[in-house]
């Protein structure tokens, strides 16, 4: 059978008949809930879980975790036509995933273990990953599979960071990989979903096709981020950093993102990209200069360009693989505006440490906004069965 016959024939709940599913609600949710959570234990003075890091952790391991499984776990069977992860499979997968989240929740009372439970999650995925590419020969793909890997054995630094004194090379590295992989599959979709909308529109002039300039852009923001990861106090480091921003926002420029103001769902996609450019720009600035301090880079990469990704990516999907119009509704735009502030707000509290603790909240609460609205809003479709057709 197809791809599609083999989802068709599917008969469990419809909460597991798709990857999206299941990974992206239970993101959605976590990431609305551990921000607030953060910023509670930030300014009452205690430690979430008894780790410092736990929220930054959590963003990266866990929602990001949680949004790419869901993400590739839909996409990789179109990519390579085998059977999807569906069903008990999937939800065995999305159960390591919540394993992982609540031993990170109560490692204070379980010590080393929370560590082996967490981990396994990512490593799992990955070998999936590995295995639906390989045995698919999808080789065009084999980059994601590196990237993703990477990201498991960033969460497995992460664990090791104390013991090792590793001064946070796993988080630098999942930042890194996150940055790449954005650059990639963005640079994939967003000029291509532009150009279907543009020539349905009756546009003249598209984006371009993929090309010698977008494999530089690719290339030097995954050389660009993972020299920072290994060295991030050299100057090679943030010269790298300055020159990939430069050259993904000119990649940027040729998407013809100024004809898609009337479809935010387009619009957004463009706007995630931009926040990526300059979230590479800020960080190699604050590699250079005092006068651009780090987490403005860091939070424009992880905030901005991945946060903002994210949903981007969610509400596209989610109304597609579920039969909705690939159309902002007002709940969608609503959403898009509260990530984009949370964004900015996080950005701005860098460069204004005397007004940090109130931007800070305000960011969170847009951040919340922003992920709880997405579970509202699409929480319905997420679990539900897809529309029969008219």
């Amino acid at each position: 059978m197809s791809t599609a016959q083999q989802r068709r024939a599917y008969a469990g709940p419809a909460l597991f008949s798709y990857g999206f599913r299941p990974f992206f609600l239970s993101g959605v949710i976590w990431s609305a809930l551990a921000v607030p959570l953060w910023i509670w234990s930030l300014f009452g003075g205690q430690t979430v879980a008894g780790h410092l890091d736990w929220h930054v952790h959590e963003m990266l391991f866990g929602v990001l975790g949680a949004i790419l499984a869901g993400f590739l776990t839909t996409a990789i069977p179109n990519w390579t036509g085998r059977m999807p992860v569906i069903g008990a499979k999937l939800a065995a997968l999305w159960s390591l995933w919540l394993a992982g989240r609540l031993a990170m929740l109560v490692q204070v009372f379980v010590g080393p273990i929370a560590a082996w439970i967490d981990s396994a999650f990512l490593v799992v995925f990955a070998a999936v990953v590995w295995r639906e590419v390989l045995s698919g020969r999808n080789w065009r793909n084999l980059p994601i599979c590196l990237l993703t890997a990477l990201m498991a054995a960033a969460n497995v630094a992460f664990h090791l960071d104390a013991a090792l004194g590793l001064q946070g090379l796993g988080t630098r590295i999942a930042l890194a990989a996150a940055a790449a992989m954005l650059a990639l599959i963005g640079g994939r979709i967003t000029p291509s979903f532009t150009q279907n909308w543009l020539r349905q529109r009756g546009e003249a002039k598209l984006p371009p096709p993929f090309g010698t300039f977008d494999k530089i852009a690719v290339i030097s923001a995954a050389v660009a981020a993972l020299s920072w990861a290994i060295a991030p106090g050299q100057a090679v480091a943030g010269v790298l950093l300055i020159a990939a921003g430069g050259v993904n926002l000119a990649r940027l420029t040729r998407w013809r993102g100024n004809r898609t103001t009337a479809e935010p769902l387009l619009l957004i996609l463009h706007l995630s990209y931009a926040w990526l450019g300059l979230g590479l720009l800020l960080l190699g600035a604050s590699v250079l200069t005092p006068l651009v301090p780090r987490p403005a880079g860091v939070h424009a990469l992880s905030a901005g360009a991945i946060g903002v990704t994210c949903l981007a990516v969610m509400c596209r999907a989610s109304r597609g693989h579920t039969g909705r119009p690939l159309s902002a509704d007002r709940a969608t735009v609503a959403i898009f505006i509260a990530i984009n502030l949370a964004a900015l707000l996080r950005v701005t509290a860098a460069f204004i440490p005397e007004y940090q603790a109130g931007l800070l909240m305000l960011a969170a609460l847009c951040w919340t906004l922003a992920y709880g609205g997405f579970a509202v809003a699409y929480g319905p479709m997420l679990v539900g069965p897809r529309p029969r057709q008219a």
